[in-house]
């Protein structure tokens, strides 16, 4: 007899994971999905598998907020070797041109001042953006080149933390559609020698730090309810928004899909993290309009069927 499957737990939160090199940003959700025993898992955007470090992972119903880390900007650790430029702009692909790397640190600085601000990037051919429904990076491997339109991007911050001859690393925060690969090619190219990056490490997102992250070889030395114990709840994913408390009375409507009156002077179309006001548990988020009420947009299962 085949033994019984074992039932998923409906459990809600936010988990920090530090994802390893080569394992993709699915196989470590689906990990740390595992090690909860899990219902529903989502994370927060994609590492590629050569990409390590911050990947927050969404459970049950704050998979609905996921959509708020998307948008938000990233921080970035890359490690550029100059003088090599590979097919897909990182070590996986395969080598198409070498120049000398002859710059010095002022060099350097000097090209990367150019990067920093609003810039234009033409999406690489071996990413996931789709062209007719298929990935880029199946034309790529197919020796096929698709015709991209630059993007425009924001480079918050760019700085160099170390130059090791032909090899540097450097600090990036940036916009949500900013290829890091890209990025160093660029550089490279302003130098006059080429690019491509050999190391990356996502250190930032959404409010949230590298340090806060926990390894999924950790989490698995764990009991169960250690590992619970480090899930964060899913308001902190919309901790940007301003919040409003609902009384009693209003609050039964507002979890019913009602919208009720809202006296709070805001800006037109305002979003706001909404909490009961007697047990100051999180309710999800309304949307104050311009007919003076507070309308639902995304509600916890788990409050409503309490309320």
């Amino acid at each position: 007899m085949s033994k019984p499957r074992s039932t998923k737990r409906l459990i809600d939160g936010v988990l920090l994971i530090d994802k390893p090199y080569d394992i993709s940003s699915n196989n470590a959700l689906q990990k740390a999905r595992w090690l909860l025993n899990a219902a529903k898992a989502g994370h927060t955007g994609v590492l590629d598998p050569l990409a390590t470090g911050l990947l927050p992972v969404c459970l049950g119903e704050a998979t609905k907020f996921s959509s708020y880390l998307l948008d938000a900007d990233k921080g970035y650790r890359a490690t550029v070797k100059f003088g090599v430029v590979t097919t897909t702009g990182d070590v996986e692909g395969e080598v198409v041109s070498e120049r000398p790397a002859v710059f010095d640190r002022d060099a350097l600085l000097v090209a990367m001042e150019g990067f920093r601000g609003e810039i234009s990037q033409v999406p690489p051919m071996y990413s996931a953006l789709k062209h007719q429904g298929k990935p880029l990076y199946e034309y790529a491997r197919a020796g096929i080149e698709i015709e991209r339109e630059a993007r425009r991007v924001t480079i918050h911050q760019l700085e160099l933390i170390s130059l090791d001859g032909d090899t540097a690393v450097i600090d990036v925060v940036c916009s949500k559609g900013t290829y890091i690969r890209t990025l160093a090619c660029d550089i490279g190219e302003t130098l006059g020698c080429g690019a491509h990056l050999i190391g990356l490490r996502r250190t930032a997102t959404g409010g949230f730090s590298l340090g806060e992250a926990h390894t999924l070889a950790g989490l698995e030395g764990l009991e169960m309810a250690a590992r619970e114990a480090l899930l964060m709840p899913a308001d902190v994913l919309v901790r940007h928004l301003p919040q409003t408390e609902l009384a009693d009375g209003e609050i039964g409507k507002f979890m019913n899909g009602q919208p009720v009156l809202f006296a709070e002077k805001c800006e037109k179309m305002q979003r706001f993290r909404v909490y009961h006001a007697s047990t100051r548990s999180f309710m999800g988020l309304g949307e104050a309009r311009d007919d003076g009420r507070l309308h639902p947009i995304r509600l916890l299962a788990t409050q409503a069927a309490t309320s």
